[in-house]
């Protein structure tokens, strides 16, 4: 490091807004000479990933009069998983980037330290990161250096939207659920599991919030299903865009010629590639929920629906969740493998030590992993 300043402050819209965009620029064009990335277009908003939640925060790092690292983060309540302390102030952190030309400098470390120490003036309980399993340098940083544990292991599951509808059983009704109804529902069921929102309402009634939607059978009782099923959907389109830089020809002209295909053939249902290699939108289902036996079915009857919305949005290419690693309902999603991960990793740390005088022995990071767990679509 030279012998400039280096300066970590609160980012300012005035006077970063382009020069941050300009610094992600530079960390993908970085990222795309070793392979295929996924870029991400914040649609010149730097703080739309985070200005959702109850609480945010990004700070930027300068070298003299060089914006050279970024990082966001963002804090809300949520459960824990333990029946004697069910909510704690979790503190997420998203999005920190180094310039390429700055980086083993110290510069990442010294952004996330500064981003805790953001967390533990707001009383955050534990803070929390997602990574790739195969981002070496990341989960290098955090677990080795700056003392995250591995913790969850959720996976994401993404399907294209395709050019024809799928067909759903007149049997399964599905019906649209008010706030209300949507919210009692969810802290009914899912209030317990693991990063379950304190504010689910004010996440439900966000302008981004497209609906919940429950499916039972035609048949059954409706005031007393035997089965039922239900999920929300959160348009992640509305605030950034996704981009696949770096593919080779050969998967740009296979897709193309597949979506060509699945039009001109409509009869025998060909699956098409999306158009993922120019800037697209997408919805996350989150809050996905079921009960009987044959809520399998549902679920994957509520996928089906959304997916028949998500063809009446041009600018929505992919449906994308993710979904507790061992939760059975992972089976009844609808999802490409060459487009999904089965292995998300989340890190997680402590920001404050044990009080002497609690009454409760649980340890959160230690704790064994949960079937499933609540993806707040705030966090993706």
């Amino acid at each position: 490091m030279s012998s400039k300043p280096l300066t970590i402050r609160s980012y300012d819209k005035e006077r970063d807004r382009s020069r941050v965009e300009e610094l992600e620029r530079n960390c993908e064009v970085g990222s795309r000479k070793k392979s295929s990335v996924l870029l991400t277009d914040t649609l010149g908003d730097p703080l739309c990933r985070i200005a959702n939640s109850p609480m945010y925060e990004m700070l930027v790092a300068e070298h003299g009069d060089e914006l050279v690292g970024i990082i966001r983060g963002s804090i809300k309540f949520a459960s824990i998983g333990n029946p004697t302390k069910d909510q704690a102030r979790v503190g997420y952190i998203l999005g920190l980037r180094v310039s390429p030309l700055h980086r083993r400098r110290g510069i990442g470390s010294l952004l996330v330290c500064k981003i805790e120490e953001w967390f533990m003036a707001n009383h955050v309980e534990y803070a929390y990161m997602a990574t790739d399993m195969k981002n070496e340098a990341s989960i290098k940083l955090f677990i080795d250096k700056l003392g995250y544990s591995k913790f969850r292991s959720p996976t994401i599951l993404v399907n294209p939207v395709g050019q024809h509808a799928v067909h759903i059983s007149p049997s399964t009704k599905i019906t649209k659920l008010n706030i209300a109804q949507a919210e009692h529902l969810l802290r009914k069921f899912m209030s317990s599991i693991e990063f379950f929102p304190q504010d689910i309402d004010q996440l439900l009634a966000n302008r981004l919030s497209l609906g919940t939607w429950i499916a039972v059978h035609a048949r059954d009782d409706q005031s007393n299903p035997k089965s039922w099923a239900m999920v929300s959907v959160w348009n992640c389109g509305e605030i950034f865009k996704l981009r696949v830089e770096g593919a080779p020809r050969a998967c740009v002209l296979l897709a193309r010629t597949s979506r060509l295909i699945s039009k001109l053939l409509r009869c025998i249902n060909i699956r098409a590639m999306p158009d993922i290699f120019n800037l697209f939108g997408f919805y996350f289902m989150y809050g996905i929920h079921g009960e009987g036996p044959e809520a399998l079915s549902l679920v994957r009857s509520l996928c089906h629906y959304i997916h028949n919305m998500a063809i009446r949005c041009q600018d929505c290419k992919l449906v994308v969740t993710e979904i507790g690693g061992c939760d059975t309902l992972k089976h009844a999603i609808p999802h490409w493998n060459l487009l999904s991960c089965s292995e998300d990793l989340w890190c997680i740390k402590a920001m404050t030590s044990k009080k002497a005088d609690t009454s409760s022995s649980f340890d959160w990071i230690m704790a064994q992993p949960p079937p499933n767990i609540f993806v707040d679509p705030r966090d993706v």
